[in-house]
């Protein structure tokens, strides 16, 4: 069993290596050029219909609202590699890591609109009458894959056991940790409280992470910019500090073993990429049920979640860490302690301890609870309604199986799985770039040019 592990780990770290990220780095560097860089030349339109209407409700079909449906996907991405991944990046890769980061993230936001824009093309209702969609949708509907789209469900719903395992014992060892708080009692309460919203279906999930996602991230962001006050006469070196080490090597320094440039950019898109999930193909599966008049206006809210997950959480966790002096202060192999270490040193360890633990608690039970609803959609894709009904006692099955360490032989599978589903998903975003390229010129000629337009003639009326 041993050798299989082994030998399993070594496909999985090649996989992940350049193959993959040359896959979602270059499949999103294409589209954003199809595209005609949309993201950057449209992001003030962006920025309006997304932050702008947080708390607009809309009236076009959808079974939850546009910002509902956003914070679910969010619900899945904003947890506790934002926390643990930047700090590890940093420490393998140095703080030019962040910046890469930052690139793969600007150039991602092609890849997260392109998915969110076929997701709601091709999403139908189900026998509830909930709208559905996803990858599974748009690779069967829009390229005729059939094969290739069972294919994907099948990963994604297999995928999401261990997953969901891996999510339930890293919560479960950080309660019992801070509050001593055995395993077991942690599974069943995470057990307990993922059914109830789960059974709510989407509309229930949506209801809950509209309020969740903010609340969470508004606590974690508070945390940071305490750090930050306390530091902040740091923060200009820290940029500079980012720019200049992500094209130069870095040398040793305290505990910081040192890191070349190849490290930074290595480390920096892989954090990424792990971090947004653009280009993984889960994020479709929870807009596809917004309510929204044009597959290109929900699409905007896939450039809106990479922005609050990378360019605003991951970065606070970065300038947070670097200001401190964490990175320095502590060793690589203790990396995910860094803004324990750095909140520590302002408010004292047991109040640090105590806030991030309360983050990573709510970041990993809500993510729990969409990732779920992902694997209920595949079973339901693939077997049927009644399916998914089963597969949800299975993942919740998966919660206490994790929070107490079983199967841990499974986890070894979690990012081989999670490749098997990025491959078909990034492969059909580029066969079907012409149709989102399509609904992206038809969204710009009846929205934008036409408040453009609108605003002009406002202009000259005021004149």
């Amino acid at each position: 069993m041993k050798n299989f592990e082994e030998l399993v780990a070594s496909v999985t770290n090649w996989i992940w290596g350049p193959p993959m990220m040359l896959l979602l780095l270059g499949g999103g560097l294409f589209l954003t050029v199809r595209l005609g860089f949309f993201q950057f030349r449209y992001l003030p339109h962006v920025m309006k219909e997304t932050f702008g209407k947080i708390f607009v409700k809309d009236d076009a079909p959808g079974s939850v609202t546009p910002f509902q449906a956003t914070t679910s996907a969010l619900a899945s991405t904003i947890g506790a590699a934002n926390i643990v991944g930047v700090p590890v990046a940093i420490a393998l890769g140095g703080p030019g890591a962040i910046f890469w980061m930052w690139v793969v993230a600007m150039i991602g936001m092609a890849s997260k609109y392109s998915e969110v824009v076929l997701g709601v093309k091709y999403r139908t209702k189900n026998e509830e009458g909930e709208w559905v969609g996803g990858p599974m949708h748009y690779i069967e509907k829009g390229l005729g894959w059939k094969p290739v789209a069972v294919f994907f469900a099948f990963f994604l719903m297999i995928e999401i056991v261990a997953s969901t395992m891996v999510q339930s014992n890293s919560l479960s060892q950080t309660v019992e940790s801070s509050f001593n708080i055995p395993p077991l009692a942690t599974g069943i309460i995470v057990l307990v409280l993922v059914a109830l919203v789960t059974l709510g279906g989407i509309q229930r999930i949506g209801s809950v992470t509209e309020k969740f996602i903010p609340l969470m991230v508004g606590i974690y962001l508070v945390s940071a910019l305490i750090v930050l006050g306390a530091n902040v006469t740091e923060i200009p070196a820290a940029f500079a500090l980012i720019f200049k080490s992500a094209f130069a090597p870095i040398s040793a320094a305290g505990g910081f073993a040192g890191a070349g440039v190849a490290a930074a950019i290595r480390w920096g898109l892989a954090r990424g990429i792990y971090s947004n999930e653009a280009g993984m193909g889960t994020a479709p599966i929870a807009h596809a049920a917004a309510k929204t008049e044009h597959p290109a206006k929900q699409g905007l809210w896939g450039i809106f979640e990479v922005i609050v997950d990378t360019l605003v959480v991951c970065t606070m966790t970065a300038l947070v860490v670097l200001t401190s002096g964490a990175w320095q202060d502590v060793t690589a192999d203790k990396a995910s302690t860094m803004v324990v270490t750095a909140l520590s040193n302002v408010v004292g360890t047991g109040i640090a301890g105590t806030l991030i633990s309360i983050c990573l608690f709510f970041f990993v039970l809500s993510t729990v609870v969409v990732i779920v609803f992902y694997g209920e959609k595949q079973a339901e894709y693939l077997f049927g309604l009644k399916f998914s009904k089963i597969m949800r006692f299975v993942y919740l099955a998966a919660i206490i199986a994790g929070a107490v360490g079983g199967l841990q032989f499974i986890w070894q599978f979690l990012d081989l799985m999670l490749a098997m589903i990025v491959l078909p998903n990034v492969i059909a975003l580029l066969f079907l770039n012409g149709e989102v390229r399509e609904l992206t010129k038809d969204y710009i000629n009846r929205y934008i040019k036409k408040e453009n337009k609108e605003q002009e003639q406002t202009h000259s009326v005021g004149k």
